[in-house]
């Protein structure tokens, strides 16, 4: 069997953002966990206009995308799973993140998707609860464990390595098995014809 796709997507598009490191200490064990063959998504080098199209991808789920967002989609449809690296801003989202969520559809369906999060106080959670709600809508499953970086900037040294890793590492480990689980079930679902 195939390692299943891996897209860890760095939400954050801010100047100075902190989601690339993130992102780059995530990676190094989803690697290292060996079930899946990562692919990671960094959302400042994607076109993502804030308006979308007149109809919802609910009903076009092929809307015209611009030029920019292509190579995005792709990669999107073609992962079993997902990993979102955010911040929380003013108790949410960041906009680009939004978007790049609301002009896809297909894409999220029947997958599975994890995250980890980062910010001053909540480490990220608010940002995630709020996601948890939007990728139920989306017939996405969001896996129960997560990580969590509250106040990163003391947590991450200047090269970007954690002074502390093993309570992060355990975390990131124990959310890895529960994506596996949940993409290969959805994977194997996903094959079954719905009768209706």
């Amino acid at each position: 069997m195939s390692a299943l796709k891996l897209a860890v997507i760095i939400g954050s598009v801010r100047e100075g953002r902190f989601g690339p490191v993130v992102a780059e200490w995530f990676t190094e064990h989803a690697r290292e966990h060996g079930a899946f063959e990562v692919d990671v998504i960094d959302l400042a080098e994607a076109h993502l206009p804030l308006a979308l199209p007149a109809v919802s991808p609910a009903i076009d789920p092929n809307p015209e995308r611009p030029d920019g967002m292509l190579d995005l989609t792709e990669r999107l449809a073609a992962a079993d799973a997902f990993v979102i690296v955010t911040p929380d801003y003013n108790r949410s989202i960041p906009a680009a993140l939004k978007a790049a969520i609301d002009w896809h559809f297909t894409q999220w369906d029947a997958k599975a998707i994890g995250f980890v999060g980062y910010s001053g106080a909540s480490g990220g959670l608010l940002a995630i609860e709020h996601l948890r709600q939007i990728f139920n809508e989306l017939n996405a499953h969001t896996v129960r464990n997560y990580v969590s970086f509250p106040r990163y900037y003391l947590l991450f040294d200047e090269a970007g390595r954690l002074r502390e890793p093993d309570e992060p590492a355990a975390a990131a480990l124990a959310m890895l098995d529960q994506l596996q689980w949940w993409a290969d079930a959805l994977a194997a679902a996903r094959t079954v014809v719905a009768v209706g």
